[in-house]
């Protein structure tokens, strides 16, 4: 029960990842991350297609309209505030990118950023936690258990798709 629930959790991470990151509604969008076209093709993004994301996670758990409502609320807050994060993130990017861009590299700067890009990963990553516990909390243990399931389900979905298509391309698929 304990590994469901930890599916289950990495599956609402995941929908609140997606909506940070502004996926188009059928899995794609536009900057890196995992997942065979750069996102996390299970959930939806940006504003109403994060509502329709999150609505196909929670149909079929027999949800309640207010936990859905709950749920909508704390993963559009995470969202907001892991896109916020994000957008640190990439100035810090850029911040490394014109270090090493230099005639000189400065290794001192470069460990000071390495360090700045960590604590802010981190602080993603913690924001990110709280949000899937806030919906551990709304959700009853046989409906976690069955997100859980259907997580694990897509997942292996993915993982066959990404086998064909290596295959396709003849490349040798990763062993999981």
């Amino acid at each position: 029960m304990l590994a469901m629930s930890v599916v289950a959790l990495a599956a609402v991470g995941a929908a609140i990842g997606a909506q940070a990151q502004g996926m188009d509604d059928v899995g794609g969008m536009g900057g890196h991350g995992p997942g065979p076209r750069g996102g996390m093709s299970m959930f939806g993004g940006v504003s109403g297609q994060m509502g329709r994301g999150i609505d196909r996670m929670l149909d079929g758990l027999g949800v309640t309209d207010a936990q859905r409502t709950q749920i909508k609320q704390i993963t559009t807050s995470a969202a907001a505030d892991i896109r916020s994060q994000r957008e640190a993130g990439r100035a810090l990017h850029e911040k490394g990118m014109q270090l090493f861009a230099a005639p000189t590299v400065d290794a001192s700067a470069a460990e000071s950023l390495r360090q700045q890009m960590l604590a802010q990963h981190d602080q993603s990553s913690k924001r990110m936690l709280q949000a899937m516990l806030d919906v551990s909390k709304v959700l009853t243990p046989e409906q976690r258990a069955k997100m859980a399931q259907r997580a694990k389900e897509r997942q292996d979905i993915m993982r066959e798709r990404m086998q064909r298509e290596q295959r396709e391309r003849g490349m040798r698929p990763r062993q999981p």
